[in-house]
Formats: structure tokens, sequence, C-alpha cells
């Protein structure tokens, strides 16, 4: 009888000993081995893979990416706890998301973000643009104010000085000495108007999905970094070890050197523009 309670005591101690190194994916330190990332298909979810992933690798870190379709269940599998963090949205986006549904969500740093441009399969350069020519724009407020921006940049409108640019609509142009005939639709049809109208503002990711080539655009974005993607994760864990080496990766000279090669187009934040 001594033997076999002297056996159970044994095996009690190599099983609880086994579970204490699973749980939580972490290692004898007790930190994170394992982070799991979240993103939208398309670019971003490549620069998980191509820029973000490869660099944490050599950290140490098995990484997995998980895609998503849609632009509510990123944020909500962080905040259940099925992601660690993800990459998909800007910061207007993520204020407004984060107080209608009552989430703590903490954005880590910001990355370069495929820019909004003017394209036209009619005009080589802005300077050619003719009077009356037809001009498709988003219909969301949103990018509406950034296509806006845009023009306004190029010389094409001027918004009433008195009005917030990030929140302009056609109503707020004050001057359009081209005379444009905007043609307003959902943002993801933009990319189809370059064919049927004059000139489109596309946004970067629409471009991109469509196959579009970003440095074909007449003009692009000179984006305010409110309007960058950033790396998000749940406000408990921004301390993190796994937080800061996601920070310190994206701050690296080889991530840069990837964005260059693989995201041509792309707008670099100011951090990484001040360096």
């Amino acid at each position: 009888m001594k033997r076999i309670f002297a056996l159970f005591i044994l095996l009690s101690a190599v099983f609880l000993t086994a579970c204490g190194e699973d749980e939580g994916n972490a290692g004898s330190s007790g930190e994170k081995d394992t982070i799991n990332f979240g993103a939208t298909a398309g670019p971003y979810s490549d620069m998980v893979t191509q820029a973000i992933a490869p660099l944490l690798e050599e950290k140490g870190y098995e990484v997995t990416n998980k895609e998503f379709t849609d632009y509510v269940q990123p944020n909500k599998a962080l905040a259940n706890g099925d992601l660690d963090a993800n990459l998909f949205q800007h910061k207007i986006y993520l204020d407004s998301f984060a107080e209608e549904n009552n989430l703590e969500l903490s954005e880590v740093i910001i990355v370069p973000t495929a820019p909004m441009g003017i394209y036209s399969n009619k005009y080589e350069d802005i300077d050619s643009v003719e009077k009356g020519s037809t001009m498709g724009v988003p219909n969301d407020p949103t990018n509406l104010a950034r296509a806006l921006i845009v023009l306004e940049d190029e010389g094409l409108v001027k918004i009433n000085e008195d009005v917030d640019p990030l929140r302009a609509s056609l109503a707020d142009i004050e001057d359009n000495p081209k005379s444009l005939d905007f043609v307003e639709v959902e943002a993801g049809q933009l990319p189809r108007l370059v064919d049927s109208e004059d000139l489109a503002a596309v946004p970067g990711n629409y471009a991109l999905a469509a196959k579009m080539d970003l440095l074909d655009a007449l003009a692009l974005e000179d984006m305010p970094d409110d309007y960058r993607n950033r790396v998000v994760v749940n406000t408990e864990d921004i301390d993190a070890p796994y937080v800061k080496d996601i920070k310190e990766v994206i701050e690296s000279d080889e991530f840069e050197e990837i964005i260059d090669e693989e995201f041509q187009g792309f707008g670099k934040p100011k951090w990484m523009e001040e360096e």
C-alpha cells in the first residue's frame, strides 16, 4: 500500500509540473512565446506575415495570423482573448469602436499605410485635368474628407477654411476652378470608376484589392497619422514584454527595408520619417 501511495504522489507531481509548463503558452520565465495576430485580408495581413512575423520569430516567438473579412470581428476577437494583437484600423475607427463597445484597447505603434490616390486612365498628370471632368469620390464622410484634402493639396479644389478638413464635405468646397463634376459612390466601387469616369479618388486598400499599382496614381495622399493603421492590443497588455517586442521589430531597420521592397507606395508615419 505504501508503494502504491508513493507512486500516486510521484505521478501527481509530474502531472502538475507538466500542466504548469504548458499554461498560457509560457516558457520557464513565465513570458508569452506565442503571439496570435489578426489582420484584415490583403496588404495588412501580408504585412504581418511578410514583415512583422519573421522578425518576431527571430526573437524566439511563434506567430500566428488570422485573416478577417470585416472590421468588427478583429477587435472583438482581441477583446475576448482569441488574439494578442491586431492590425487593420486607424485611430478614428479605433477610438469610436472602443467607446461604442466599451472596450479597453490601446495603440502600440503606427505602421506604413496604403494612401488614397487620384487615379485616371484619361490624364497622365494633374496639370492635364480639363474643366468639367468627372471625379469619382467616396460617399462615406471619413473617406470623402480624405479625398477632398488630396484634391485641395493638388490645387483642384479649395475647402472653406472655417471647416475642420477631417470633416469636410462637398458642401464645404468654396472654389472648384476645374468645375469638377463629383460622382459619389461606395468606396469599394471606386476602382471601377477609374474606367467609367475621368478621375477617381481610390483609398489604398481598395486600390490594392483591385490589383492597382499605388505608384500609378496621379497624386498620393499625404496622410495624417490619425488615418494610418496601427497595431492594437488590449490596454491591460500594453506593457507586456511581447508588446514591447512587437514595437521594437516595427521600429527596426529590417522592418523598414521590407516595407521599401515589398510595400512600395505605402506612406510612412511621422515617427519613421523623422528617424
